[in-house]
C-alpha cells in the first residue's frame, strides 16, 4: 500500500481496546497495523490520488468476498441443478 513518495512517520496514543481492534483486524485482513491506519486516515482525510475504485468501494461495503456454505445457503451451482429448472421455458 506504501506508495514511492517519502513517508513521515508520527507517533500517537490510542486506547487499549481500539489498539486491540486494530491488532485483531490486521491478523484478519493480513495487513500491517500501519498499512490499516493509513488506509484510515486517507478515507477520512481524502485521497491525495484521487477517489477510491469502485472494486475498493465494493469491498469496503463488504459486496466482495466469498459465500459460506452450510444450511440455509444458495445452492452450488444453479445452472446444474434440475431442482431450479421446474418450469422454465413453458408457457404459463
Amino acid at each position: 500500500m506504501m506508495s514511492d513518495m517519502s513517508s513521515e512517520r508520527i507517533t500517537i496514543r490510542i486506547p487499549g481496546e481500539l489498539g486491540g481492534r486494530l491488532r485483531h483486524r490486521s491478523r484478519i485482513k493480513g495487513q500491517t497495523e500501519s498499512d490499516l491506519v493509513r488506509e484510515a486516515l486517507e478515507t477520512y482525510l481524502g485521497r491525495s490520488s484521487g477517489e477510491r475504485s469502485a472494486f475498493e468501494l465494493a469491498e469496503e461495503a463488504g459486496l466482495i468476498g466469498y459465500v459460506r456454505r452450510g444450511r440455509g445457503s444458495p445452492a452450488r451451482d444453479l445452472s446444474t441443478n434440475p431442482r431450479h429448472f421446474k418450469g422454465f421455458g413453458k408457457d404459463k
